[in-house]
């Protein structure tokens, strides 16, 4: 039986979050494409391992996120912050995208470009959905 989310990035951000606290070496998270996307910007930027889809070819496909840890145990993930949600939808312009945690934090938006970073969407010359922040 499958639990329905309404806020299905909302859930994978918390599901993360819960994973680094108690220093877990990976979590699993219901997969579509749009999270796999957010997993493959978190890998490219150095927060997790890696990640992996687990019975892609299943009607509930898994995608298994590997956590990744500093050398004194401290996680990479120190936070993370959903912005727009499913009640109340956030879009910011090519020249809106703001910079949080003075430039640490990693923004990413759902852009006509798909989904990417802050910085990449600043380059690019395009807004789009700010979904969350990630430092």
């Amino acid at each position: 039986m499958h639990k329905i989310v309404t806020d299905p990035i909302g859930d994978m951000l918390t599901r993360i979050r819960n994973g680094v606290l108690p220093h877990h070496e990976s979590v699993e998270i219901p997969a579509s494409k749009i999270k796999t996307e957010i997993a493959n910007i978190l890998r490219d930027e150095g927060f997790i391992k890696g990640y992996e889809l687990l019975n892609d070819d299943s009607l509930y496909p898994i995608i298994k996120i590997y956590l990744s840890y500093s050398k004194d145990g401290t996680p990479l993930i120190s936070g993370l912050k959903r912005v727009s949600k499913p009640g109340l939808r956030v879009y910011v312009g090519k020249h809106e995208i703001p910079r949080h945690y003075a430039g640490l934090a990693v923004a990413i938006l759902s852009t006509s470009q798909g989904v990417i970073t802050g910085k990449s969407a600043w380059k690019s010359g395009v807004g789009g959905e700010l979904l969350c922040y990630i430092w």
